[in-house]
């Protein structure tokens, strides 16, 4: 017969081991939570990387703030309409005057090449579109461009409408890394990191800059032109950051395209 000492000594066994799978059961959850949690930041973590190796000239688009930018991007308006008819003459060479505040640039455009990006400048230039509109980027690092035609200033604006690529083995066939050189001078589309996306939003290459073949190049700055890119590079991006808006504000007074 169980005397009641005994008894309580085995009731207290029994509470202490209840205790313990308690307690036991609780630091299995603690561990299998903080699993979850660390591989939770070690995807967002890696995440993170990708969209900073794969920033946009970005803001067209995506912009990286890690490593400085890579890729040239725009974020325009969603497709409203369709691109407009074709009017120009296919066969022969266009000039964009963009007259900014920082000195005019002369902009030569082969419709043969890339006969929809350059019908599509005319068409906006007409529209005065790109006029008293802001070059809303500058990159220093990794790419060296001016990014302008955005409207909005912030790099989503649009036309309401996307164009297909044109001329992108124009610059040759694409290295080891995938990339291309995009001599300085160069004026190519920004687009939206996806095929046949290109709106209104462009760059002009102040300095040799490699990139995926991935952007219309449909023209070349004349000598003025460039000198007066550089003096905006020169001054660097606001905040000392490699990506951003330029120190030295650029503003399109005025956008003519014509016929040579």
């Amino acid at each position: 017969m169980v005397s009641n000492e005994q008894r309580r000594r085995q009731l207290a066994r029994e509470k202490a081991e209840r205790q313990q799978q308690r307690r036991e059961a609780a630091q299995r959850k603690a561990r299998r939570r903080n699993v979850v949690i660390a591989t939770g930041l070690a995807l967002v973590l890696a995440a993170g990387v990708t969209a900073a190796a794969a920033g946009a000239l970005g803001g067209d688009g995506g912009k990286s703030d890690g490593g400085g930018p890579t890729e040239p991007a725009e974020q325009p308006t969603p497709t409203e309409k369709p691109e407009p008819s074709m009017t120009i003459d296919k066969k022969a060479r266009y000039t964009m005057d963009l007259r900014t505040d920082r000195g005019d640039v002369a902009i030569a455009m082969d419709a043969a090449k890339t006969p929809h990006t350059v019908n599509s400048f005319q068409h906006l230039a007409a529209k005065g579109f790109f006029d008293d509109t802001t070059c809303h980027r500058l990159t220093t690092e990794n790419i060296y461009v001016l990014q302008c035609g955005d409207p909005q200033g912030d790099g989503r604006g649009g036309p309401g409408y996307t164009l297909p690529d044109e001329n992108l083995d124009g610059l040759g066939k694409p290295g080891a890394d995938g990339r291309v050189t995009y001599p300085a001078g160069t004026v190519a589309m920004a687009n939206r990191n996806a095929p046949h996306t290109a709106g209104s939003q462009f760059f002009l290459v102040y300095k040799d800059s490699k990139l995926p073949p991935a952007f219309t190049p449909f023209g070349k700055m004349d000598a003025d032109g460039l000198k007066a890119v550089r003096a905006v590079a020169a001054a660097g991006v606001k905040g000392g950051k490699p990506d951003g808006a330029p120190q030295q504000a650029v503003t399109v007074e005025k956008a003519v395209v014509e016929k040579d």
